[in-house]
């Protein structure tokens, strides 16, 4: 879901706004969550292939310190991958409580610690140990890292008029005030869009549901983003802009006009979602996990290290499912 921030910011390549940019950049709040990480490592250029950790947090805390237990906690995770082409991207979800392996620290070797729910990294060690995590699980090269936090994005969307949402089946919000989600299309503000992709006990997949719903709220806000009705409205471009930039914190080396100038072919219907693969749930030590299909994952996040995921997606996503 946070990757709506990096897509958009990108049409300021397409309308040259680079002063504006730069100012941007200077508004983002920033970490670096890769200190840690064999000493710390020196930024990636934008040019080629590109792996974004992409976080959705109920907390603005992603500084949380590693040696504490923190109340951060990450509900939404994806791993971007932008080829070098840099002309698509592909957003893998990686199911929150998906059971892997945490190191003892975001310095420590991947063997080291024990094997718990995903997030347990960010509540355990915040960014720096989620990503020493997520490269752990994956194998993959992590190069700049997005937190956007949930209530700012009530903002993001009310900036944009609201977004236009499926919803599947009639039910009923399990927070307050309680309201009634309604079967067909449904036009959403900031406040109610929030609460949809926030539900999955209702529905029989659970958390996946609450995922392919955070999909499809990410790409209805690019699409809206990226309309003549935003793009051609000076104050609505700028609203929504700032308030993408006011919920989001970002790595020490993410540049908004580099991005902005790599990305800016990028749009709604360029995008490919994919949930990293797994065998579903089951309960390890009293506690329902999700596991993770070993063999297609590792082949999935292989693609993803050596840019041929476009591939992967031909020979392993069911026809019609590509992009979503």
């Amino acid at each position: 879901m946070a990757g709506v921030a990096v897509l958009v910011l990108a049409l300021l390549g397409g309308i040259g706004a680079w002063l504006y940019a730069r100012n941007l950049d200077g508004d983002l709040a920033r970490t670096d969550p890769f200190a840690e990480i064999t000493g710390g490592r020196p930024a990636k250029t934008v040019d080629g292939a590109l792996n974004i950790l992409l976080v959705g947090s109920d907390s603005r805390d992603p500084d949380a310190p590693v040696d504490t237990k923190s109340q951060w906690r990450a509900d939404t995770i994806i791993v971007m991958h932008i080829p070098a082409d840099h002309q698509e991207a592909y957003l893998v979800s990686i199911p929150r409580d998906l059971y892997v392996p945490i190191p003892q620290s975001a310095g420590a070797d991947c063997g080291s610690g024990q094997r718990a729910k995903i997030n347990a990294a960010f509540a355990f060690g915040g960014l720096p140990l989620a990503v020493r995590t997520v490269e752990c699980f994956t194998d993959v090269r992590i190069d700049h890292v997005m937190a956007i936090d949930f209530a700012g994005f009530k903002q993001v969307t009310d900036a944009l008029g609201g977004v236009d949402l499926k919803v599947e089946r009639t039910i009923t919000s399990i927070h307050k005030p309680y309201r009634t989600f309604t079967k067909g299309t449904n036009h959403m503000d900031g406040t109610e869009a929030l609460d949809w992709i926030r539900q999955r006990k209702q529905f029989p997949d659970g958390d996946f549901a609450r995922m392919r719903h955070q999909q499809e709220f990410l790409r209805a806000l690019l699409d809206k983003a990226a309309s003549t009705g935003t793009l051609a409205n000076p104050k609505k471009l700028n609203d929504f802009l700032q308030s993408v930039t006011a919920a989001a914190t970002v790595d020490q080396g993410f540049s908004v006009t580099d991005m902005a100038l790599q990305f800016r072919n990028l749009r709604g219907e360029n995008l490919t979602f994919v949930t990293s693969p797994n065998s579903g749930s089951q309960t390890i030590n009293g506690e329902s996990v999700v596991v993770s299909d070993r063999e297609k994952a590792l082949a999935m996040y292989r693609a993803m290290s050596s840019d041929t995921m476009a591939d992967w997606v031909k020979a392993n996503q069911p026809k019609g499912t590509e992009g979503g």
